[in-house]
């Protein structure tokens, strides 16, 4: 356990008497969370909708097929009752859900108004909005189609109303996005040099001749990383309180826990990367492309995901970022708990363990 110290105050060492590696660990991310929590917006075009007919008649039929007919739209989740709509949002299956109230064509007829009421999860305020929009869109259509059928000056009346985030502030959906690709490449990406640095320093022949086993060598790399990670993680979510104004609406233990567990993912690629690479300058570039891309395009907070082709869909599963993101959406923006984010958090442990048994599997005992 001695040797294990002096190895990980080893590691430490060689981090903080490289200056271009601390500016890259420590000032990056107050940089990347200012910028693109103040100055990025989205906006995206497909999504999952749910509906709750409380009137079944012909006008909400007509309504309906028309919003699942349009290529914004798929009506995927028919509820039953108004307490549907909570666990649905909770459930992460819709974007929006469409309210009828009872007798909807009956007020139609009589009154000449009618209401529906739009729900739309905010925690993404661009598709919220987009959304909101294009439904109202459709349903103008279908109102102007009425009024072109009668007399009658129809009118209907579609009510919007924004959870999570009623102000529609945007750094509620770039703050979880810029906190996953942040952690994910300082992790992956400064512990990816750390078994190939040591072959490139000609160190690598006094360890492996050291009576410190493979596993805990591994470990020793990994952990000032994972120390460090966590710094960041901190302050990212500081500057996100205080000059973001992103509250923590969810338990703030989950959270930590949670980045804690993307981190020992993000790492244990890191040291993937580094067992398969020869050179600093190699492990440096493969982890940018490997990492960066696949974060930005299939992370799901760039671009939505349910709107990719469906072999990228496919392949945004094995992208560690992608499950991140959603944990921490549900636990910082929505509030939800860990029985809403066990199934993610599953993914990641299984994600660890694997990469974690290949890093192990490719390290070389023998520089021959």
């Amino acid at each position: 356990m001695k040797q294990f110290i002096i190895f990980v105050k080893k590691e430490f060492y060689h981090i903080f008497r490289d200056r271009k590696s601390l500016l890259i660990i420590f000032l990056m991310p107050i940089v990347q969370i200012i910028l693109f929590g103040f100055a990025l917006t989205n906006e995206i075009k497909n999504s999952n909708i749910a509906v709750l007919d409380n009137s079944k008649d012909e006008a909400t039929l007509k309504i309906i097929q028309r919003l699942d007919a349009s290529r914004y739209f798929e009506v995927n989740t028919y509820l039953h009752a108004q307490a549907d709509i909570e666990n649905i949002f909770k459930s992460g299956k819709v974007r929006m859900v469409v309210v009828f109230p009872p007798n909807f064509y009956q007020s139609l007829l009589h009154s000449n108004k009618a209401q529906i009421q739009l729900l739309a999860d905010a925690s993404d305020p661009n598709t919220a909005t987009t959304i909101t929009q294009y439904a109202t869109n459709i349903i103008n259509d279908y109102q102007q189609e009425l009024n072109g059928q009668t007399n009658i000056p129809y009118q209907i009346q579609p009510q919007l109303r924004m959870l999570y985030n009623p102000q529609l502030k945007g750094t509620y959906n770039f703050v979880p996005g810029v906190m996953t690709m942040i952690l994910v490449l300082i992790a992956a990406m400064m512990t990816s040099v750390a078994i190939v640095r040591e072959k490139e320093i000609n160190t690598m022949e006094v360890i492996l001749v050291s009576p410190l086993k493979p596993l805990l060598f591994i470990v020793s790399k990994a952990i000032p990383y994972i120390f460090l990670s966590l710094v960041n993680l901190i302050t990212i979510l500081i500057v996100s309180v205080t000059i973001l104004d992103v509250p923590v609406k969810g338990n703030l233990f989950l959270l930590m826990a949670e980045s804690l567990l993307f981190i020992i993912t993000s790492v244990s690629l890191g040291l993937m990367i580094s067992n398969f690479t020869k050179t600093q300058q190699e492990a440096q570039m493969f982890s940018l492309m490997s990492l960066l891309l696949p974060t930005l395009l299939l992370g799901g907070f760039m671009f939505p995901i349910e709107s990719m082709p469906w072999p990228l869909q496919a392949i945004s599963n094995i992208v560690p970022s992608k499950w991140f993101y959603l944990i921490v959406k549900d636990v910082m923006i929505k509030g939800l708990g860990f029985s809403q984010v066990w199934k993610e958090s599953l993914v990641l442990v299984t994600m660890s363990l694997v990469l974690l048994f290949i890093s192990f599997k490719k390290f070389k005992t023998r520089l021959a």
